[in-house]
């Protein structure tokens, strides 16, 4: 870069919104900065009407003014460039234009919710479906242990085991018989009654 040479330098920039949106740069630069707007990708022809926006560039010395009024509403998500160049550099703003009756903000946050309820349902949907079959499984053990308590309760054996003994005849007393060591055997009774 030559002596005494700056490159382009955004020092300023403002939007405002009244009956119109108007937006305004303020470059520097030497020599002195060619300031260009662009919405998305087309060109914006300057000091003139175009498809529903007009621009007005000013330049006092190394300073370069340029603002742009958009006379339409810009669609919502349209992105505004101002550019402003000479031949060491140049420096750009870029602004996302979005419509007060639809806002991007707000409907995202609609989306996501909307996502959260549907993904939440999903998820508690995938759960049950992993539970009721434990579920069921478990109810049917209970339902097991209480037959088979019932079963057990109403059975001859358990029942002659529950109730108490009561002798037809009167007991004899039991005579001791002494065998051998070597020949002995323990035999006991077995019993139902346990």
């Amino acid at each position: 870069m030559p002596p005494g040479e700056l490159p382009a330098t955004l020092l300023h920039s403002s939007c405002s919104l009244e009956k119109t949106l108007q937006c305004s740069c303020s470059f520097y630069g030497i020599p002195t900065p060619t300031v260009h707007w662009w919405m998305g990708s087309d060109l914006v022809s300057v000091n003139g009407l175009d498809g529903g926006s007009q621009v007005t560039s000013t330049i006092r010395g190394p300073w370069a003014n340029s603002t742009i009024s958009l006379t339409k509403q810009p669609e919502v998500g349209t992105r505004l460039l101002c550019e402003g160049k000479n031949h060491n550099g140049s420096h750009a703003l870029s602004i996302l234009l979005m419509s007060r009756k639809s806002s991007l903000v707000p409907q995202t946050f609609i989306k996501g919710l909307f996502r959260g309820f549907v993904y939440g349902a999903i998820a508690i949907m995938l759960l049950s479906f992993c539970l009721i079959p434990l579920i069921m499984k478990h109810t049917k053990m209970k339902q097991a242990k209480k037959i088979a308590a019932i079963k057990t309760a109403r059975s001859p054996e358990v029942r002659e085991c529950q109730e108490p003994k009561r002798p037809l005849k009167p007991e004899e007393p039991e005579k001791s018989i002494i065998t051998p060591s070597s020949e002995s055997q323990i035999l006991e009774p077995v019993s139902l009654c346990g």
